[in-house]
Formats: structure tokens, sequence, C-alpha cells
């Protein structure tokens, strides 16, 4: 396993990427709403993203068709927008973006709730899933191990009864979208790879009501949860120092 180590400059880039991210991230955000299309939020991104000469980074990659994930309610992850996919009230949506620009590579997503009405379960699901990630974040620092972050993001979720999908997990990031390491979102503290400063990770729980496992759909890409249960994701970039973590998708 060949684990890119960034210098401050490269890591710096890495933060102009992932500041185009986050804007393209809060522009989209700002569009949902019920009777909004899954396609409408990925038109917003798609001129959001012209407009700040970044290259979408999900398009084309391995085949995918959009700039944008879009996974509503029981969706895991690689939900492909559509015009037929209408959001209504209640339901909750998680938006995964990338783009490159320089040169390196900037990865993000969020979980954003449909109007106002939203059931008990899915407010505690999107809360608890930002928390386990914040919470992961604060365990990153040179000396740390991927077991960590795991660890960190697995005893959040599981201590609200909730579940950890294992199939997809985050990864290391930098000219390439997907570097090594592999960044699970359970673990042992203590094992796995040791942390090194200049490593950059993308760290990115996906969280299930349910049970954990998930099945992919005939499109071949769309994940779902097995038992039909509502899912959330968030994801930020983040560089190691000997400090801690600095999140470069802020």
């Amino acid at each position: 396993m060949a684990i890119m180590i960034k210098t401050p400059q490269e890591i710096e880039k890495m933060r102009r990427s992932g500041a185009a991210v986050r804007n393209v991230l809060e522009h989209v955000r700002a569009h949902v709403k019920p009777g909004v299309t899954t396609l409408d939020l990925e038109n917003a991104a798609e001129s959001k993203m012209k407009e700040l000469g970044a290259t979408p980074a999900f398009k084309g990659y391995r085949g995918y068709p959009c700039v944008l994930c879009t996974s509503v309610n029981e969706q895991v992850v690689h939900g492909i927008p559509s015009g037929d996919r209408v959001l209504r009230e209640g339901d909750i949506v998680s938006i995964d973006c990338g783009v490159v620009l320089d040169g390196y590579y900037g990865d993000s997503a969020i979980t954003v709730p449909v109007g106002v009405d939203l059931s008990p379960k899915a407010k505690r699901l999107l809360d608890v899933t930002k928390a386990s990630l914040e919470t992961a974040i604060k365990v990153v620092r040179a000396g740390a191990t991927l077991g960590d972050i795991g660890a960190a993001v697995q005893e959040v979720v599981e201590a609200d009864g909730f579940s950890v999908v294992r199939e997809f997990v985050g990864h290391g990031i930098g000219t390439r979208m997907h570097e090594d390491p592999q960044v699970p979102n359970y673990g042992q503290r203590g094992m796995g790879t040791k942390l090194r400063a200049g490593m950059v990770l993308a760290i990115e729980p996906m969280v299930n009501v349910g049970k954990p496992g998930v099945q992919v759909l005939s499109d071949g890409w769309t994940a779902v949860t097995e038992d039909g249960s509502l899912s959330a994701h968030f994801e930020h970039t983040v560089a190691v120092t000997a400090e801690g973590a600095v999140i470069l998708t802020q």
C-alpha cells in the first residue's frame, strides 16, 4: 500500500479544491425543497462548478454519468440524479460531490432534510451521522491509527442503536479521487495503519437506521439498505498534522 504524503504546498492546493466542493454543496443545499427533482440539484451543481472553474470529479469516473450523487431516504450512496425523482416533504437526501481543481481532488457529502416536517427518527439519524464524523475527525493526528477513526464512528453510531455500512469506506485522496489507504467506519482503537503528517483522508460515515446490509440496484450504482431503512452520509476531506486534523472541505 503506497500512501502518498502531501507537501504543505499540495495541501494548500487541496484546501482550494475542498473550498470549491463546499461552495457547490452549499449552493445545492439552498435548492433542496419539496417538488424539486434530483436532476434540478445536479444542474445547480454543474453550473456552480463551471462558475468556479472546477472540473467534476465523479462524471465519467468508471462511467458514472453525473457530477453529483443524490441518494434519497433508503438510498445509501451513488444515487444517480433523475428528472423522475421528485423530493417530498420529510425526505432526506444525501448529496455527495467531488471536484478537481489544479490537479487536486476535493470530496465531501452532506445529508439534507427536505422541508421542515422531518420524523424524529430521521432527525436523529442526521444528528448521529454528523456527530460520528465530527468525533472521528477529533481523533485524527499523526501517530493515531485508522482503527481509531473507525472505532470513533462505530461507537457514536451504535450507542444510538443505528448501524455502520461496511461495504463502502472512506479513502486517501490527492491527485486521484481514491488513493490508499481505505478508511473503514468501524474498527478497533490502536489497530491498523498509523497516520502520518501529510496524509489526506476522505472520512465518510454512512449510517443506517436499521441493519448495516446494503445492495446495489440494477443501474449498477445506486446502493440501498437491504431492509429499506433510512440511511445518511456525511463526508469531509481532512489533512493529518502532528496537532490534529485540518478540515479541507469546510
